[in-house]
């Protein structure tokens, strides 16, 4: 009688093996959407750091003027934010609407997609809090929400 020792893994091997593999793409699926929420609330950030340059080169051709409120979704947008074929949209929308405030106030009524353009107006320190009134008409603050929470706020 010869003694062979037969090749192979056992069950417990297996299943170990498999509850591992099970646990690192349990892990990915739990990650990859906060990872992707983070990646769109980045470019809404950088959008709004490029409207606020595009903003700045507006007031330089019109004698330190803003566009008026009917101004900013037509010709504004057309002549200022597109750009070698670039869309200036929301990542999970598809475009932005701005809008023009009246007064500085919070930022809550900021939907999804929305930038809000306060004139007049400053953000305040924590800009989770919205915005405050500034100090000329031609200081101004443009919030738009994210997703990670709150909202994202950036003055000239």
């Amino acid at each position: 009688m010869t003694n062979t020792k037969k090749q192979g893994f056992t069950l417990i091997e297996v299943v170990l093996v498999l509850a591992i593999a099970g646990l690192i793409f349990l892990i990915v699926f739990l990650a990859l959407p906060a990872l992707q929420r983070s990646q769109r609330d980045t470019q809404r950030k950088n959008d709004v750091s490029r409207l606020m340059s595009q903003i700045a080169n507006f007031q330089s051709n019109n004698q330190g003027a803003l566009p008026t409120s009917g101004v900013w979704n037509n010709s504004f947008k057309s002549q200022y934010m597109t750009a070698g074929g670039q869309q200036f949209g929301d990542p999970e929308s598809g475009s932005y609407t701005l809008t023009q405030a009246a007064s500085a106030s919070t930022a809550a009524n900021a939907t999804t997609g929305n930038v809000t353009i306060y004139v007049n107006a400053r953000c305040d320190t924590d800009p989770s809090d919205g915005v405050s009134a500034g100090t000329g008409a031609r200081q101004i603050a443009v919030v738009i929400p994210v997703e990670q929470g709150g909202f994202f706020c950036q003055q000239n």
